[in-house]
């Protein structure tokens, strides 16, 4: 029997996820040819995007998906393109040369271009994780290839260009960027004892320009605005109904998978919203524990170090003991094409983040979000519980506390595991954990990923801790 290949399997998952996303078409048989005109040597081209059998594609006028372009060498090309699901796009040609503008929403973009070779060609979506869920199909140009013109001709430059890298144009930080950072006091109070419940929460997946450092702004892709989303709280038993809404500004198609969640690949198979639209889903929360949730739509990696990560935490029947102060933090990594420190406007760096090579390690989204922005307070004699998750999407995290030591490590998050008298505990990307500690002796405790290089990139924070120390738990030499 003939082994599936990693491509098939890639774009199985990826029809899969992509399924739940409306208005869902069916492909009509592909026809070469489909030119909506053709005269003195102009061809014309309608194409839409859209959701046809679980893949993104393009449709023709005549509703076929992904249609054989049929054209010959000398003609002039004009292709119309319009977003049928309101998501941004666009379409390329490599070796013809042709590069259309993003396009999304309401209105059109048009390529005119000559074709210049003879040969078939892929058209696509070069928009990252598109061309990988189905977002290509076939020009062909008929006939005898046009001798090059010079060294510098279209076809030419199209050829070095798949050698040359693109420059990207540096900009200044934005001014209007915001604050993003999640505050880590932000979070839902204990549930107290309930038989099991219907719980509606509503989600609002937001693009947004926000301030990643000092003099240094991101676009940010956010559940409601902060990064990590809203922390969410229920009881084993409860149900939740949960809406997932996609800001119409939006230019991007988001979802929702939560690792609580038992079927549909987390939600991530129901809940892919386009610009302006929104999709409610609906289960029970069958296991007590701390877990991540994050945007389940290609380029899955992309969507979850722009900011779309969050926690929800499913409470024991009996509840969790009560400690005097909680707080909420979530490490993330993230992928930028300027050095860490550079007072600009930050763009994602694709490559970076398939190498794995992060730019920034981040608290709450942004640098200095729990040294400057936020503060987390205590008072010597509190007990203090933190949930602790990593978005990831790549990086492992050491999580530390410079000065003290956690009292008990709910292990990997799961409340029926504890661990006594731990100094460092590993979370993995996409994983969580839960730690407490009683407060012995004031002093600014520094949150860290122990891979402390990291702290030079983002991944550190400040518990400021007060009041009279516990007599012989520190004491320095006198001066």
């Amino acid at each position: 029997m003939k082994q599936p290949t990693l491509r098939t399997l890639t774009l199985a998952i990826c029809a899969l996820t992509l399924s739940g996303i409306a208005p869902t078409l069916h492909a009509a048989p592909q026809k070469a040819g489909t030119s909506a005109s053709a005269q003195q040597g102009v061809k014309r081209f309608v194409l839409h995007t859209n959701v046809v059998d679980g893949k993104m594609v393009y449709v023709d006028d005549k509703g076929v998906a992904n249609p054989t372009l049929t054209v010959a060498v000398g003609d002039t090309v004009e292709i119309e393109l319009a977003s049928g699901e309101g998501a941004e796009h666009d379409l390329r040609i490599d070796e013809l040369g042709v590069a259309s503008p993003k396009f999304s929403g309401k209105g059109t973009q048009r390529v005119r271009f000559t074709a210049s070779q003879a040969g078939e060609f892929q058209y696509y979506c070069s928009i990252p994780g598109h061309r990988q869920v189905g977002m290509f199909g076939t020009i062909q140009v008929t006939g005898t290839s046009q001798p090059a013109k010079s060294a510098s001709s279209t076809s030419s430059d199209a050829a070095l260009a798949l050698y040359t890298p693109i420059t990207v144009p540096q900009k200044g930080a934005d001014p209007t960027a915001v604050d993003i950072s999640a505050s880590p006091t932000q979070l839902p109070p204990p549930i107290a004892a309930h038989a099991p419940q219907v719980q509606k929460v509503r989600l609002e997946t937001v693009e947004l320009s926000g301030k990643l450092d000092d003099d240094t702004s991101f676009t940010y892709w956010t559940f409601n605005r902060q990064v990590p989303g809203p922390m969410l709280r229920a009881r084993v038993g409860d149900t939740i109904e949960l809406t997932l809404a996609n800001a119409k500004d939006s230019k991007a198609i988001h979802s929702i998978d939560l690792h609580a969640v038992t079927g549909g690949h987390g939600g991530g198979e129901h809940t892919q919203v386009a610009p302006g639209q929104e999709k409610t889903i609906t289960f029970k929360a069958l296991h007590a524990g701390l877990f991540v949730y994050h945007c389940a739509t290609p380029l899955v990696p992309q969507h979850i170090a722009a900011g779309m990560y969050g926690m929800i935490l499913v409470e024991p029947e009996q509840g969790l003991p009560k400690v005097d102060r909680e707080f909420y933090v979530m490490q993330g990594d993230m992928y930028t094409q300027r050095p860490i420190g550079a007072k600009v406007h930050q763009d994602v760096d694709l490559q970076r983040m398939s190498d794995e090579l992060p730019t920034y390690y981040v608290f709450n989204g942004a640098v200095g979000a729990l040294s400057k922005t936020h503060k987390m307070q205590a008072k010597v004699g509190e007990t203090v519980r933190i949930y602790f998750g990593v978005g990831g999407p790549n990086k492992i995290a050491s999580f530390h506390i410079i000065g003290e030591v956690f009292d008990k490590v709910y292990s990997e998050a799961a409340l029926n595991t504890i661990k006594h008298s731990v100094q460092t505990t590993v979370v993995a990307p996409g994983g969580a954990t839960i730690v407490e500690l009683k407060m012995d002796h004031p002093g600014s405790y520094l949150l860290v990923d122990h891979a402390l290089s990291r702290t030079g990139k983002g991944a550190v924070g400040v518990l400021e801790v007060t009041g009279e120390g516990v007599p012989g738990v520190y004491k320095p030499s006198a001066l």
